[in-house]
């Protein structure tokens, strides 16, 4: 059996306004080899754009990998390692009862990791990790262009 690819992957969301114009950032990093993804959506939270980051880039992946996921956002790290299964087990209700925000998004974001052995990992953001600061870079342009094409 082949041995599994190791790729590194660093993600961050971001919105200008909570709720309002969010976009996402994620590099990705397999040896020497470096890919960069961003998107955006008109009307949205950081939460939100913080897990889109994560699906999208686990999704970029065309086949099961091992994978280190570096995320400043402990709601994306704590949520799927720890708080999706009591989720759950309730049936997508918080301890509180309350229907689980972003249920759709967390959903999916199990799924596709699923398909990879991923480690989650937090680090602080706006610390001046390189790699950190160009998501919120690449997330943050992904804000403009989508404002931009509001006023279009």
């Amino acid at each position: 059996m082949a041995e599994l690819k190791k790729v590194r992957i660093h993600t961050d969301g971001a919105c200008s306004g909570n709720p309002g114009p969010g976009g996402w950032g994620v590099v990705l990093e397999h040896g020497c080899q470096r890919w960069e993804l961003s998107g955006a959506a008109r009307e949205t939270t950081n939460n939100r754009m913080e897990l889109q980051a994560a699906i999208s880039a686990l999704q970029a992946l065309n086949q099961a990998c091992v994978v280190e996921l570096l995320t400043d956002s402990q709601y994306v790290k704590n949520g799927i390692t720890t708080w999706v299964h009591g989720w759950k087990r309730r049936g997508w209700l918080t301890a509180a009862k309350e229907p689980v925000k972003n249920e759709d998004l967390w959903k999916q974001l199990e799924q596709i990791a699923s398909r990879h052995q991923v480690e989650w990992r937090w680090l602080k953001g706006h610390a001046g990790h390189p790699l950190n600061e160009r998501c919120d870079e690449l997330a943050r342009k992904a804000i403009a262009q989508v404002k931009g094409r509001a006023g279009s």
